[in-house]
């Protein structure tokens, strides 16, 4: 039988947590006999494709099959698993993701009723281990004043928004747009999203539609990841400029008044002491809203790891947005 539904992932060494994403596929409330899952494997070298053989023999029930993304990034990734799945609609997962049971139904019934062209819902953060590190980013990445009005990290609202993490669609409708970008190594749902609504198309977020997102566990993989994210951003919004919002350009302003007192201060030495004030304030903003998640958790060390998780976040997406204005515009595909 044909599948309605294709779930499609992209992955790549996995080994030690893609079964925690297979087992809530398996789990889902939608009809297995109506779903099957592509993931999309960056030549995994660390037995991620022997975890997924052996997850098959044991639960054969669910349709799963594996395709090769010889590029080795999600955008290439998600491509093949579109190309490979037979399902009326997708719905786009994440390695990392662990979907709650009614994520596929609800879904699917909000693109039955015509709702939005494409269908998403928020994330539920949580630390990958039970370090200090790791509940910290993972309390800093679904505060406001960390990632400004991304509204999919703590939203219980539901509305129509630039965009949704991952997300479900008509799988003729997205190959109709051309899918997505490989030429974006990050934001591909951000642009996929961008042309979905330039077209005329709507994106629709959800909180009953809800999955589990495991934050980064160390400060210098978060600076990592932010700083892709913001180079990526930079090279996206060199398309779409009118697409820019404020909770993406205060970060490289903030960087960038900071090394312009510095600089001033060389010349005019009261800049220093207005650079002062400011991140001082700035400081007790993140001070405040540490405390604040540190008293609502019950864990005092958010108080200190929060406004660490903050800063780290902030200056690593506001340096690598400016890094992205000196590097070439990624070329469109042919």
């Amino acid at each position: 039988m044909t599948p309605r539904v294709s779930v499609i992932v992209p992955c790549r060494n996995e080994a030690k947590t893609i079964h925690l994403l297979l087992d809530a596929l398996l789990e889902q409330d939608f009809p297995l006999q109506d779903m099957e899952v592509v993931i999309a494997d960056g030549l995994s070298d660390d037995g991620t494709i022997e975890a997924i053989s052996a997850f098959q023999a044991r639960h054969p029930q669910l349709a799963l099959k594996v395709v090769q993304n010889k590029k080795r990034v999600i955008p290439s990734g998600l491509n093949r698993a579109i190309e490979a799945a037979r399902g009326k609609y997708i719905v786009r997962m994440d390695a990392h993701s662990v979907p709650e049971p009614h994520y596929v139904s609800r879904s699917v019934a909000a693109l039955d009723a015509g709702i939005a062209e494409n269908v998403g819902g928020v994330w539920q953060i949580r630390p990958q281990n039970h370090g200090w590190a790791a509940r910290s980013i993972a309390a800093a990445a679904a505060s406001p004043v960390g990632v400004g009005d991304a509204q999919y990290r703590y939203s219980s609202t539901a509305a129509y928004v630039d965009t949704v993490p991952y997300g479900a669609y008509a799988r003729d409708y997205i190959q109709s747009l051309g899918a997505y970008d490989e030429t974006l190594l990050s934001n591909e749902d951000y642009e996929l999203n961008t042309r979905i609504r330039q077209a005329g198309g709507r994106v629709w977020m959800d909180p009953a539609i809800s999955c589990v997102y495991f934050a980064r566990a160390t400060f210098a993989d978060l600076a990592r990841q932010y700083w892709r994210y913001g180079f990526w951003k930079n090279q996206m919004l060199k398309r779409y400029p009118s697409t820019l919002r404020w909770r993406q350009a205060l970060p490289p302003l903030f960087v960038l008044g900071i090394l312009f007192l510095l600089l001033l201060g060389l010349f005019w030495r009261p800049a220093w002491m207005v650079l002062a004030l400011g991140l001082a304030f700035y400081l007790l903003v993140l001070l405040a809203a540490g405390v604040a998640l540190a008293l609502k958790k019950r864990d005092i060390l958010l108080a200190a790891g929060v406004p660490l998780a903050i800063i780290t976040m902030h200056f690593s997406w506001g340096t690598g947005f400016l890094a992205g204005l000196f590097a070439r515009s990624a070329q469109r595909r042919a």
